[in-house]
């Protein structure tokens, strides 16, 4: 089954926000055996909506649509749809009353605008958006399918899980398709490549290399007739591979380094903490992305200057002797907090966030140390000088080496990125 998505939306290629739900599906539609092909992001313009429209019945069979299903004048998706089929809209007195019960609910009558999202068409059906007024449609029509999702992402999702995926579920497609990602840190994409040359050029399996903030991700895709001959073509490429890239797989699929170190920390009863200077406050932001953090999570801190890592405890000493981005300021930040907060661990980061050197150390240069109470354990990054990914993989490299040695081994020798 071939499919595209249209993410709706002049606001998108506008770049005042930011397309999430597109990456999403596409997450989600290969273990349903449904092939992606193109994704497109349409302003709303009619002309250009419905020719979207137009051309994806003609190439897919299925059309996947976020966006553009309010109630105001430049929500267009419900008529390009119309326009497209050649159907007329009318309003639906049940998605009437159930948007008047939605106000209603709120102490407030429903606008007269709002009528537009009760409209439907001949072959349409209206999809339930508990979490929001903009119900979706599911369209069928010459063996197409259009699946029209509200954009914001909660309501998307929501849509998505309890309506659209378990609805698809139950169509006969004769293909799987089964996807394994598998999370590494540590090396260049180009060295990697190499340690998995072996797996590299099939169509099926296939296999593809991903460059993250978080390291270089593997993909392995394989397509069946049934998930069990899929599943089969994956495991001897994921056993080569992991057993190739050894000691830097840190995670599978949907694994993040903040839920890794959560879960571990959570299972060992241990707690930690962290210092942080050219990331900024990335780290604790990211462990705080987990619920249920504060288990193990006690606290943070973010000197920004000598004077403030003095104040935070730092010895002064070790920053006059060594500068404030050095293996020896690390360490002593790692050892602060630990002790400061009483932790089981404390993780300090210092580095070049740039645009410019400091102290002569270049744009990029990171140092991350770990203390566990008995040693203290530091590492040495060359990241690309981009300030926003210094942060982020600054962040996400701490995490990882956390984890590594929660996991009973110990960090990484320093080394470039």
């Amino acid at each position: 089954m071939k499919a595209e998505l249209l993410a709706i939306g002049t606001e998108l290629l506008m770049g005042e926000l930011a397309d999430t739900n597109s990456p999403f599906l596409a997450s989600r539609l290969p273990p349903l055996g449904i092939d992606l092909q193109w994704a497109t992001l349409v302003g709303d313009d009619p002309e250009q909506l419905t020719g979207a429209f137009v051309r994806g019945l003609e190439r897919s069979d299925v059309i996947f649509t976020t966006g553009g299903l309010g109630p105001t004048q430049d929500d267009l998706t419900r008529d390009c749809i119309a326009r497209a089929l050649g159907e007329e809209t009318v309003v639906d007195p049940a998605l009437v009353q159930r948007l008047e019960d939605i106000f209603r609910s709120r102490g407030t009558d429903m606008p007269p605008r709002n009528i537009k999202q009760a409209q439907l068409i001949p072959s349409a059906e209206a999809i339930p958006n508990p979490r929001g007024t903009a119900p979706g449609w599911w369209v069928e029509t010459k063996g197409r399918i259009i699946v029209a999702m509200p954009g914001p992402p909660v309501e998307m999702q929501g849509m998505w899980q309890d309506e659209v995926a378990p609805r698809l579920l139950k169509r006969d497609r004769g293909q799987v398709i089964v996807t394994r990602n598998i999370k590494t840190n540590g090396l260049s994409e180009a060295l990697v490549d190499e340690l998995i040359s072996p797996w590299l050029g099939r169509e099926n399996p296939y296999l593809g290399i991903y460059a993250k903030p978080d390291g270089i991700h593997l993909r392995i895709i394989a397509k069946a007739t049934d998930p069990e001959n899929a599943w089969a073509m994956v495991r001897p490429v994921e056993t080569g591979v992991v057993e190739a890239m050894r000691p830097h797989v840190w995670g599978f699929d949907d694994e993040t380094p903040e839920q890794v170190v959560g879960s571990l920390l959570a299972a060992q009863q241990k707690t930690l903490a962290v210092m942080e200077t050219c990331t900024g406050g990335q780290l604790a932001s990211s462990i705080t992305d987990v619920p249920g953090a504060s288990a193990y999570f006690k606290g943070s801190v973010t000197p920004y200057s000598k004077e403030a890592k003095v104040a935070a405890g730092v010895d002064a000493s070790i920053i006059e002797h060594h500068g404030e981005v050095s293996e020896e300021t690390a360490r002593a930040m790692a050892q602060t907090v630990r002790m400061t907060l009483g932790t089981d661990y404390g993780l300090g980061i210092t580095g070049v966030a740039g645009p410019t050197e400091i102290e002569g150390h270049p744009v990029g240069l990171v140092f991350v140390a770990l203390d566990d109470g008995n040693q203290v354990q530091v590492q040495q990054h060359r990241l690309p000088p981009r300030r926003v990914t210094i942060k982020r993989r600054a962040a996400a490299a701490a995490l990882i080496e956390l984890a590594r040695v929660l996991k009973g081994g110990a960090m990484n020798a320093g080394r470039d990125d």
